[in-house]
């Protein structure tokens, strides 16, 4: 089974501090690594967290302030450097492309990878693979900001006890998959008797909003919701002149999205103790953690 967990690079906001990076955010998944919005020192993070920057595949920005995107341009060198050859993708809202482009030739290198972009111009479904089903809606900020959802397909999973009890063996399995049914001894047998379907997990980032209908709709019935929450309660006032949230709004926003589990990120250089964020969110929605700069969270498949 490929590695399955999100690795938090970075959980500081507008400025660094001495024990917080600017944002970051690795999400190993179905053998491909999703980078959200690389901050300054990105690719010195993934030094600290024993983590090759060649796992990257596929890079998001969710909009262009500089603590959300100053880490692209170095990481998109670092990967050139490592000679990767598989594609990088890049999605980004398509307002921002002029940053976008400066930031990727943004100093004298030879660029020998290959970078696929995907500027967002509108919500709603952005990608769809064999790997992950990407989507988008546009969050209530200063400026064009993108909330993402990722998704994995539905997987079928077998009951070995119920392919015994119906001796459905070998090529007979191949034909009940192809068919959606088989004879066996003169009974049918159905591929809805002997399997079920395994439904794909869902990750949902939400980084810089205020409280909005989008951040709620993107986050239904996730299994994971990483979230900004850069305020306290107690500062809500600033929370909302900067378009931003506090940690009770972010556990409102999961609670009201019945999400499974919130993570939160992108802290005001001003607090020093996140066991207060944990604590207020907890109070609304008990299954919140406050992310730690090089903290990993197990993302196992859900059974």
């Amino acid at each position: 089974m490929s590695v399955r967990d999100i690795i938090i690079l970075g959980t500081s906001s507008q400025q660094p501090t001495r024990t917080r990076n600017h944002g970051a955010y690795l999400v190993r998944w179905n053998d491909e690594g999703l980078l959200f919005d690389p901050g300054e020192g990105t690719q010195r993070q993934f030094i600290y967290a024993n983590v090759a920057p060649t796992t990257v595949n596929r890079i998001f920005i969710s909009h262009f302030h500089g603590d959300h995107c100053l880490g692209l341009g170095s990481m998109l060198m670092r990967l050139n450097l490592d000679k990767v050859t598989h594609p990088i993708h890049c999605y980004y809202p398509a307002s921002g492309k002029k940053y976008f482009d400066r930031l990727r030739y943004g100093s004298s290198y030879h660029e020998t990878i290959t970078v696929i972009e995907h500027p967002v111009s509108e919500a709603g479904l952005v990608e769809n693979n064999e790997h992950f089903k990407i989507e988008a809606t546009f969050l209530e900020h200063g400026i064009e900001n993108i909330g993402w959802r990722i998704t994995e397909p539905d997987t079928r999973k077998f009951d070995e006890a119920k392919l015994r009890d119906f001796r459905v063996y070998g090529p007979s399995v191949r034909e009940l998959i192809e068919k959606g049914k088989v004879s066996i001894q003169g009974k049918e047998v159905t591929l809805e008797e002997v399997s079920w379907i395994r439904p794909g997990d869902s990750i949902a980032i939400v980084i810089d909003t205020r409280y909005c209908q989008n951040a709620i709709d993107i986050a239904r019935n996730a299994r994971v919701l990483l979230c900004e929450s850069t305020y306290l309660e107690t500062h809500r006032d600033l929370a909302y002149q900067h378009f931003h949230l506090t940690a009770k709004q972010a556990a409102m926003i999961a609670k009201e999205a019945n999400a499974k589990q919130l993570i939160l990120t992108h802290y005001s250089a001003r607090y020093l103790n996140l066991k207060e964020m944990e604590t207020e969110a907890q109070a609304i929605f008990p299954n919140s953690f406050a992310a730690e700069d090089l903290r990993v969270f197990p993302f196992p498949k859900n059974e």
